[in-house]
């Protein structure tokens, strides 16, 4: 009884068919295969790029702003901002 038999796959696959219909699933496949081919493509171009730089001697532009700003150092308090208040307390009297 602790696994699943053919028979109650059949089942459950009638009851989605059923809640979804075959048009929606159909669309689903569809966006999902699409999804993983998009996905594939850019971990594709990711690896290429990588040996494009090295090949150039550049660095992306990314890496370039930090460091510009590596040496910078920012003054300043930070202060929240409490938005449950009621907004008599903010007044002043």
């Amino acid at each position: 009884m602790g696994s699943f038999s053919i028979w109650h796959w059949l089942v459950i696959l009638a009851i989605v068919l059923l809640l979804f219909g075959t048009k929606r699933l159909k669309n689903l496949g569809s966006d999902l295969g699409g999804a993983i081919k998009g996905f594939k493509s850019a971990v594709k171009d990711e690896d290429k790029k990588p040996d494009d730089a090295a090949a150039t001697g550049t660095t992306p532009d990314s890496l370039a702003h930090k460091s510009v700003d590596a040496g910078r150092v920012i003054e300043g308090e930070a202060v929240s901002r409490n938005t449950t208040q009621d907004s008599s307390n903010n007044k002043p009297s």
